[in-house]
């Protein structure tokens, strides 16, 4: 009774303090900006811990003891760097409001994933800081985590900072303005974020920045040695505050094969990304394509570079082909023909509305056919 009447005088204490400062923030407005606004960040993160220590009460332990093998691996950074097993991931779309998709997939397929990837833009919200709050509900429930870090330069706020390039200008050479240091009022604050959470996480900074027509970081818009400068000028901003808790995944689109016009160098990379999405023929463009397809005929170039890989977006749709077949071939044939593979992250949003005019839904959940492809293909290993 007396550990009931705890629990609940720490959840209640923990909401009033979360209402208080989403109260001040509105009521403080633009002035929030700066030293109060850090405050503001670290006293919510406080109030995180708590809620996190309280929500995950009764799943953490289970799930942490399932993953009790993974703990020398994300509280040993050198073990990432060729890891001897291969590990897995999930995204799900509704991670912000729960994780309760991400443990519903997980039983269905009998797992326990090692990573939960989530994806993050750059500007001037609160909510384009560091994620604190899932990173460290992530790594409560045994998991580390994997954040795609994607450089939208027209996010940040011209008022509050007037020296930036104008919204409709900002992406033209925006990669050059990061390796120049513009933006390093923004890298300050992730990098003292980052080392503030103190646990180990991969982040996949400005991905497939070698394909013209998806990002705005892309070569239609940046010159590749603009690309590289900006890529180490990042990592090197971190090296320099002292933040030694990232794993750097560089992660190109392994269909433009110019991958070393892109490479920044193995001192700062630490393993490759590489999306692997089957769209089948739900557009003009696209057909169903193999495993083989995507990653296979690309995997010989990609594995050159010799670190890890992980196979960031792993999914298709079910429009075209037969998904459980595809799902079971690629992953009977990752642990026998793809050595340098060594992570797998199922793509399971529900609502990708990233790609074409509609809707597109990736996640396996409730696809029994699929579900027990996959565990036919994990018991193969």
């Amino acid at each position: 009774m007396k550990r009931t009447i705890k629990r609940f005088l720490s959840t209640t204490s923990a909401i009033i303090l979360g209402v208080i400062i989403i109260l001040l923030l509105t009521f403080a407005g633009n002035k929030s900006n700066g030293p109060l606004e850090d405050l503001f960040i670290k006293i919510s993160n406080q109030v995180i811990n708590v809620e996190n220590k309280i929500v995950m009460l009764k799943r953490r332990p289970v799930r942490k003891k399932a993953l009790s093998w993974f703990d020398k691996y994300r509280e040993n950074k050198s073990l990432f760097s060729h890891p001897d097993t291969i590990f897995t991931g999930i995204y799900d779309n509704h991670y912000k409001k729960s994780f309760d998709n991400i443990i519903t997939l997980e039983k269905s397929l009998n797992l326990t994933v090692q990573f939960i990837h989530i994806y993050t833009a750059w500007g001037s919200n609160t909510e384009q800081r560091f994620p604190y709050r899932y990173a460290k509900a992530i790594y409560n429930l045994g998991s580390t985590p994997f954040i795609t870090w994607e450089p939208w330069l027209n996010d940040f706020d011209r008022d509050e900072h007037p020296e930036l390039p104008d919204k409709a200008k900002c992406n033209k050479n925006g990669l050059k303005a990061i390796a120049n240091g513009t933006y390093d009022f923004y890298l300050e604050k992730w990098a003292e974020d980052v080392k503030r959470f103190g646990e180990i996480i991969f982040i996949r900074f400005a991905h497939e920045m070698n394909d013209p027509y998806r990002y705005p970081w892309g070569p239609q818009n940046n010159n590749p040695k603009d690309f590289i400068a900006a890529w180490r000028h990042v990592v090197d901003y971190f090296k320099k505050a002292k933040v030694d808790n990232v794993v750097w995944v560089w992660s190109p689109h392994p269909a433009y094969k110019n991958y070393n016009d892109f490479y920044p160098g193995n001192d700062y990379v630490d393993w490759i990304g590489v999306g692997c999405l089957n769209y089948g023929n739900v557009a003009s463009w696209s057909r169903w394509w193999t495993f083989k397809d995507i990653f296979g005929n690309y995997y010989e170039m990609l594995s050159s570079f010799d670190k890890p890989i992980a196979i960031t977006e792993f999914s298709s749709l079910s429009v075209g082909g037969n998904r459980s077949k595809w799902y079971e071939d690629a992953l009977t044939d990752i642990p026998q023909k793809y050595l340098a593979v060594k992570a797998i992250m199922f793509f399971n949003d529900s609502q990708d509305n990233t790609t074409t005019y509609k809707s597109l839904n990736w996640s396996i959940i409730g696809d029994t056919l699929t579900v027990n492809a996959i565990k036919r293909s994990f018991d193969k290993w």
